[in-house]
């Protein structure tokens, strides 16, 4: 009898063990996930960062083609894709985390000292558009 004793204590042991080990496994990989979970919310998300870049290029490209174009109503738009620009160059700042005080509306200019500012800024923390 106490060999059949001894076998399932071992077999209980054994089992303990290896359900401690899974608990362990997923508790680690759990508190992994949170971890890169926070830090993309402190950091922000890459993707998106990726996207504001590709389209502060975007709108880049736009006002140099609207700038050498005679087109109809060719200073309208630029100046509608100069807002957009200087929108989408305060949330790059913003999310680079340089102060700035972004235009207040949607049609509002930013003054070109400050522009070449925070595109000398966000260059030298490595955005490139």
């Amino acid at each position: 009898m106490t060999w059949q004793l001894a076998m399932i204590l071992g077999t209980v042991a054994a089992w303990t063990l290896a359900g401690a080990a899974v608990l362990t496994h997923v508790a680690v990989r759990e508190w992994r996930r949170r971890r890169a979970a926070a830090r993309r919310s402190i950091e922000g998300d890459p993707i998106d960062t990726l996207t504001l870049q590709i389209r502060l290029g975007e709108i880049a490209h736009e006002i140099q083609a609207l700038a050498a174009s005679n087109a109809f109503a060719a200073a309208h738009h630029t100046r509608a894709a100069q807002a957009a620009y200087d929108a989408l160059l305060a949330e790059a700042c913003r999310r680079a985390g340089l102060p700035v005080e972004g235009p207040g509306e949607a049609t509002a200019r930013t003054s070109e000292a400050e522009r070449l500012r925070e595109e000398l800024e966000l260059a030298s923390r490595g955005w490139t558009w």
